[in-house]
């Protein structure tokens, strides 16, 4: 299981990369920085509580995960 450190280190390096995408492609489609900044930072705000919420709860489900098997059997 993760630690919730590493979950919102994860959550904010990829909202960075995701902050840069939103915001550039708001720019490119409006000419217009200042907007193109305030919806950036608006969309990660959001995105990073739903992603750190979404991660938090995986780490919940089995689901996928190996389980772990004994060092040894008695």
């Amino acid at each position: 299981m993760e630690t919730n450190r590493r979950s919102i280190a994860k959550a904010l390096s990829w909202r960075m990369i995701a902050t840069l995408i939103t915001s550039s492609l708001v720019y490119i489609l409006t000419g217009k920085g200042e907007f193109a900044a305030t919806v950036g930072l608006a969309d990660t705000a959001i995105k990073f509580l739903i992603y750190f919420a979404h991660e938090r709860a995986w780490n919940r489900i089995s689901y996928g995960r190996e389980q772990k098997q004994p060092e040894y059997i008695i």
